[in-house]
């Protein structure tokens, strides 16, 4: 049977616009997915064990303040009571991220009061003289001061990324906020905030279930892509340099490694994320997936914890494109050549090479469907 589209990727991108096309145009599709999965990164699964529900791929927040993607998303699942903490271990002691007023006066020892916070960070980051920062490293202390920056930024990016923050571009900083106040909720500036009651591999399951939607799993789409018909549209959520053969050189990527244990406590850390900011220490935090849903109750004497390792891309998985100039620019001659074959759509965050959150692909997969699809 030849489909009316093609869509490589069983990830949010793909799964909407596959829901789109097959529900409100009556096309058929045929997704594909290289995994033995449906949900990208977003899977969620039971662990045998314990019972515990974890993300596959690490922690994965549902936020956003769009009406749009709050009611479209709730179509297919509804949210629990979730407010997401992060949490920081330096030096063996913990402290609140992202750095707010408890990590302030916790980390000099002070008591300044929100009004202070400002002028006391000042004259933090006063003491370097940076005016025009010109990398990450430089743009962190010009905004918190050098011992703040050493102790949660420095160690934990450099895992993170895997090069030095002076090579960094600055605006990587931009998406880490600084509080005056004891604020704990990291998406405060969010309406809506939560984890799918029933886990994230439901969702894709709804979304998926249309019988114009035809779903092949261990499927890769490189080692058949001669053998695939469509008869209107080709949409790839991959990597965009790997569908034009490294055409322009390799973007860079990086990826992340979990290590599973199960702990015979009912509680290891008291959190869902904590971070380890040392570089000292090799991982960069530790997922704890009981405490994403407090509305259920496991009943077992154990936990699931994940130790998560930054590393290089390998074996063809790419997390998190490294933004910086270099790959700007590489990332652009990728995006024209796309734009050249009006069959083809490029997107989600490897197609278009971009650190978005779950709400913005989204709202990016379906305004794709409004203004590329649906006219």
């Amino acid at each position: 049977m030849v489909y009316d589209y093609l869509i490589v990727g069983s990830g949010f991108y793909g799964s909407i616009l596959a829901e789109r096309i097959a529900n409100d145009m009556n096309r058929t599709v045929l997704v594909i997915d290289k995994r033995n999965h449906i949900g990208g990164n977003c899977h969620s699964e039971i662990h045998e064990e314990t019972g515990i529900e974890f993300h596959t791929y690490g922690t994965h927040i549902f936020h956003t303040s769009s009406s749009k993607v709050w009611e479209y998303i709730n179509r297919f699942t509804e949210f629990n009571g979730y407010h997401h903490q992060v949490l920081s271990t330096y030096r063996d002691r913990v402290y609140q991220m992202p750095i707010n007023l408890e990590t302030v006066n916790s980390f000099y020892n002070l008591n300044l009061r929100p009004y202070e916070v400002e002028n006391f960070l000042k004259k933090e980051s006063g003491k370097e003289s940076i005016i025009k920062p010109k990398n990450f490293e430089e743009k962190a202390i010009s905004k918190i001061g050098r011992p703040l920056y050493e102790a949660f930024i420095k160690g934990y990016t450099t895992k993170q990324w895997g090069k030095n923050p002076k090579e960094l571009p600055a605006s990587i900083f931009s998406r880490l906020p600084i509080r005056n106040n004891y604020c704990e909720d990291y998406f405060v500036n969010c309406r809506w905030q939560g984890i799918p009651l029933d886990g994230f591999t439901k969702i894709f399951k709804r979304m998926l279930e249309s019988p114009n939607i035809k779903v092949e799993l261990n499927c890769d789409y490189f080692a058949n892509r001669e053998s695939f018909k469509f008869n209107l549209g080709l949409i790839y959520t991959g990597a965009i340099d790997q569908f034009f053969d490294y055409e322009f050189g390799p973007l860079e990527w990086r990826s992340i490694k979990l290590v599973q244990q199960t702990k015979n406590v009912k509680d290891y850390q008291g959190t869902s994320v904590m971070n380890y900011a040392e570089q000292r220490i090799p991982f960069t935090r530790i997922h704890e997936p009981l405490h994403l849903h407090p509305e259920r109750d496991y009943k077992n004497s154990k936990t699931l914890i994940f130790k998560e390792f930054s590393r290089k891309t390998v074996d063809d998985d790419p997390y998190y494109p490294i933004g910086n100039e270099v790959n700007k620019t590489v990332f652009q001659k990728y995006k024209e050549l796309a734009e050249k074959d009006r069959k083809i759509i490029i997107g989600g965050r490897l197609g278009n090479y971009t650190y978005y959150d779950m709400d913005k692909v989204i709202e990016a997969a379906l305004n794709c469907y409004e203004k590329k699809i649906a006219i």
